[in-house]
């Protein structure tokens, strides 16, 4: 009889502890949704300013063309990642960023452009939009390591297959776009 209960006890330990496991699973990959929402927010108000930005521009760098144009691509590649694919997402992201940079640099180059007010304003919503995605990639980033971390550590990985683990990658500025950009004008 003894031994009945401490194997009853032993596979209700078993039972609880993978209980346990499966929801901690569902608890990080839930963070991790949560977090990327927040910068989902902010990427749709950057998407919204990019064109007024670009026609700003426009009008006082025409034969900026191309760069214009790699604004825009970027921006329709960045909007055109299916709903839900992160990691799609955050190398589509960091496209734009670069294009992005590069349509700043163009300001430096163009006194009456960096005068103009609109541009001043759209540059300002701009940069306010980059610390809210900065903190919000803090956080995602935060809620990404203890998902990885979890799913790749004891005791995570020995059910990460029936707990539906999903890996999720750093959402971080690629090395290219930590270099200055470089406009070449001649």
């Amino acid at each position: 009889m003894s031994t009945v209960l401490i194997l009853l006890g032993v596979i209700a330990l078993i039972v609880i502890l993978f209980i346990s496991i499966f929801n901690r699973f569902a608890k990080n990959r839930n963070q991790v949704k949560d977090a990327w929402s927040n910068i989902d927010v902010a990427l749709k108000r950057r998407y919204d300013l990019i064109p007024n930005l670009v026609e700003t521009v426009k009008g006082y760098a025409k034969h900026e063309k191309s760069t214009l144009e790699a604004v825009i691509n970027a921006r329709n590649a960045a909007m055109a990642v299916p709903t839900g694919d992160i990691n799609g997402q955050i190398k589509a992201e960091n496209q734009l960023q670069q294009s992005l940079r590069s349509i700043f640099a163009l300001g430096e180059a163009y006194p009456d452009l960096k005068a103009n007010v609109n541009y001043l304003d759209l540059q300002e919503k701009l940069n306010l939009i980059e610390e809210n995605l900065e903190r919000s990639r803090r956080y995602y980033n935060g809620s990404v390591r203890e998902n990885n971390t979890y799913g790749e550590s004891i005791p995570g990985v020995l059910i990460a297959g029936m707990a539906k683990y999903q890996h999720f990658d750093y959402f971080e500025t690629e090395e290219a776009s930590r270099e200055n950009v470089k406009v070449d004008f001649s």
